[in-house]
């Protein structure tokens, strides 16, 4: 399980954004993956998504490397944020804009 974690740590660090997800962000295969797609592209945020469905291995490793159970889940520049229901509550209150405007990562909300 060690090489998946230098393996998970390599993809945070090479880049902004990080989904991992079941799926892809065309077909995702579960609904709170959906979701998260749909508020990333609401924002227009460009990220590298994973489809832990293809790779139990990282399936299993991301949960042990973030210490948290679900999927999807989010980093930004290396910071792990969460899945679905915290970005969501971010995005309805404010946070996410303000996290990525601290982050320095490009967005562009439609309307």
């Amino acid at each position: 399980m060690e090489n998946i974690g230098s393996k998970i740590k390599e993809i945070i660090e090479n880049n902004d954004v990080v989904l991992f997800m079941k799926g892809t962000p065309d077909f995702p295969q579960c609904g709170f993956s959906a979701n998260t797609i749909a508020i990333l592209n609401h924002f227009n945020v460009d990220f590298k998504s994973f489809n832990v469905l293809e790779d139990q291995e990282l399936r299993e490793g991301v949960k042990t490397f973030s210490d948290w159970p679900t999927i999807p889940q989010i980093y930004l520049k290396k910071e792990f944020i969460g899945g679905f229901d915290i970005l969501k509550e971010m995005a309805e209150t404010g946070d996410f804009t303000k996290l990525l405007d601290k982050k320095s990562i490009t967005y562009k909300v439609e309307g």
